[in-house]
Formats: C-alpha cells, sequence, structure tokens
C-alpha cells in the first residue's frame, strides 16, 4: 500500500496508459480523480475501477488545452480531499503525417494537447505541492522526443522533447520544496494509439527492438508507480527509458 492515504490526478485517465496506472495506484491505497474528453465513458471507467480495487475514483471531464478547465480539475480534486500528492500529467495526441505535410492547425493542436497541457497542468498544482511540503508530478513524454520519431511526426516529437524539457524546469523549480517532477519516454505502446499507425510503420519499428516486443500499459504503469512512489524520493528531472532497448542510454 504505498499510495495510503494520497490523492491523485491522472490527465487522459479514461483508458491506455492513464487508466493502468489509476488502476494501479487505487490498488494500493491511493484516491484518485481521471479526467478525459468525455464524460460518459470516464465515469464508466471510474466506475469500473472503483468496483475492481475499491477506494475512490472520481470522474471528471476536463479538456486539457483550457487553462480553465485544468483549474477545475484542481479544484475538484481539493474540494473532494483536500490535497493533491500525485498529478501525472498523461493526455496526448499523436500523429505522423509527412513533415512537408503537417499544417498550422495541426502543429497548433499537438502543441496544445502535449505540450500546453502538461505545462498549465503543473502550474496549477505548484502552490499546493509547495505548501505540502511534498508531491510527485509525472510526465508522459516519448522516445520520439529523444530520437526525433521512428513513426510519429515531427511535430509530435517536437511536443514529447518539449515535455523533457519542462520536466527538468518544473523539477529545479520544485526541488527545494519536496517535490519531484519526472518524465517516462516509452517507444512504442500496446494501445490504440499505436493502432492508428500503418502497419509498415509498426514493423519497422518493432524490427529495431531488441527485447522483440511492444510494451503493455502494465509495463509502463510499473515505471510510472516506482517514480510516483517514497522509492524513488531522490529522482528528479529524469525522464526514464522505456523502449524495450530502442534506445539505450
Amino acid at each position: 500500500m504505498r499510495f495510503q492515504g494520497k490523492t491523485a490526478i491522472i490527465t487522459g485517465g479514461e483508458r491506455g496508459i492513464g487508466r493502468a496506472v489509476a488502476e494501479g495506484l487505487v490498488a494500493e491505497g491511493a484516491s484518485v480523480v481521471i479526467s478525459d474528453m468525455e464524460m460518459e465513458s470516464t465515469s464508466k471507467a471510474a466506475g469500473e475501477i472503483q468496483e475492481a480495487f475499491g477506494g475512490r475514483v472520481v470522474p471528471f471531464k476536463a479538456d486539457v488545452r483550457k487553462k480553465a478547465d485544468i483549474l477545475s480539475l484542481v479544484e475538484l480534486a481539493m474540494k473532494e480531499f483536500g490535497r493533491v500528492d500525485i498529478l501525472f500529467n498523461n493526455a496526448g495526441i499523436c500523429s505522423s503525417p509527412p513533415i512537408e505535410e503537417i499544417t498550422e492547425e495541426e502543429w497548433d493542436e499537438m502543441m496544445a494537447v502535449n505540450l500546453r497541457g502538461v505545462f498549465f497542468c503543473s502550474q496549477a498544482v505548484m502552490s499546493i505541492m509547495k505548501e505540502q511540503g511534498q508531491g510527485r508530478i509525472l510526465n508522459m513524454a516519448s522516445l520520439a522526443g529523444k530520437v526525433g520519431g521512428l513513426a510519429a511526426g515531427a511535430h509530435y516529437s517536437a511536443s514529447k522533447a518539449g515535455v523533457i524539457c519542462l520536466t527538468k524546469s518544473f523539477a529545479r523549480t520544485l526541488a527545494p520544496y519536496g517535490v519531484t517532477v519526472n518524465g517516462l519516454a516509452p517507444g512504442p505502446v500496446d494501445t490504440d494509439m499505436l493502432q492508428t499507425l500503418p502497419m509498415d510503420r509498426k514493423e519497422l519499428m518493432l524490427e529495431q527492438c531488441p527485447l522483440g516486443r511492444f510494451a503493455d500499459t502494465a509495463d509502463v504503469a510499473g515505471a510510472a508507480l516506482f517514480l510516483l512512489s517514497d522509492a524513488a524520493r531522490h529522482i528528479t528531472g529524469t525522464t526514464l527509458n522505456l523502449n524495450g532497448g530502442i534506445l539505450m542510454e
């Protein structure tokens, strides 16, 4: 029960990696607020997690492109639980158009969700965690943010490189207050997002993976729960590789 008495906010928590992390946190004692774009599916997911693992899971509809939604999300967590110990910035989008075909609209949308959302969600919990004298922020980066993308578009890769830099910036700012800020940089993960990629690109990525398989959500959740736990209390500003050996640093 590593997270007994802790409260977590997870963006993009209705399915995939976000849901897997929510399940892990609740199973180990945390209360969780999960947000996503559709209230009906988010409420359904919250009910299923709560039924399976007990505890409290509160759903919330939020668009991380909108600062007002982010502030309302944090306000809800404080109203329900009186504290925010963990923020998992997981909400994100991915696409893979050729670099010469990326439009202004596609670029702006990618940055708004993947980078702007991470910044303003993290900003929104800063004062709470500083006052508490402890907290954990975990950001979903990507292998693409380190290597420029094996299959994802250049705008996606740039947004995730930005997340890696933001992770360091927030880590430096919040370290004196006992708050750690880290990132996860998965390679291909077997989620709905991966299924949107063309088959030839998926085969290419698999060929480049020494472990010979894509990660699943449990692989990512295991790493996330470690970084969010007290076992990682002296780790901050780090973005952990989780790519089956595609990139070895």
